[in-house]
């Protein structure tokens, strides 16, 4: 089912946080998008990775949020390997007019004809799973690659190829009664899961 972001609990919970925030209408909620692509398609031997950045406000209808004139180009991070840690760096002008369109900022509205103060806050990051290690900081290679999970994720270590595993650390998810999870063969073998589903952790809520 396809639903506009404000039918969402993250922008209701926002509304009742920030109350004044969403007592105009006007003051704009933003996403922002990134990840890496190849702009020399036809070498398919170039392992060139150029990233876009880009904001994208959802105050408008469903049909037109993701449209190619409502999306904003920020910046574009060159290759020739993905920005890793040091996209830090290159967000940083986005960042600070981001804290200062948080506070408010003189604007036209052009419909009214009138100055008014905007407020603008950043709702959600849009990524692949590498892409989101880079944005917020988490580690997504290795054991705690689970940013929800953490340190309580179930991943062990295979026997002989050395590697993390995560498979069987969906059961805990399922209800109490399910026969997975006293199943003993197709899962982890002679492992009963009795442990329940985690809390969703409040600081990764933002």
């Amino acid at each position: 089912m396809l639903r506009h972001p404000s039918d969402g609990e993250a922008w209701k919970h926002f509304d009742r946080k920030h109350p004044t925030f969403a007592s105009d209408p006007r003051n704009a909620r933003l996403g922002l998008c990134s990840d890496g692509f190849n702009p020399y398609i036809q070498a398919s031997s170039s392992s060139y990775s150029c990233w876009p950045v880009i904001v994208t406000p959802y105050n408008l209808p469903p049909e037109m949020c993701m449209s190619k004139p409502y999306m904003f180009l920020n910046c574009l991070i060159p290759g020739p390997s993905n920005p890793k840690a040091s996209i830090d760096v290159y967000l940083e002008p986005l960042i600070d007019d981001l804290k200062k369109l948080w506070v408010d900022i003189l604007t036209y509205d052009v419909s009214r004809k009138q100055n008014f103060m905007m407020r603008a806050c950043l709702m959600w990051t849009i990524n692949d799973f590498p892409a989101y290690g880079m944005l917020s900081g988490w580690g997504t290679h290795g054991r705690l690659t689970c940013p929800h999970c953490m340190v309580h994720n179930k991943s062990f270590t295979l026997n002989y190829g050395r590697k993390s595993c995560w498979f069987d650390s969906h059961r805990r998810f399922l209800p109490n009664d399910h026969p997975f999870r006293r199943n003993i063969k197709a899962f982890r073998k002679g492992q009963v899961e009795t442990d329940g589903k985690l809390k969703q952790m409040g600081h990764l809520l933002g």
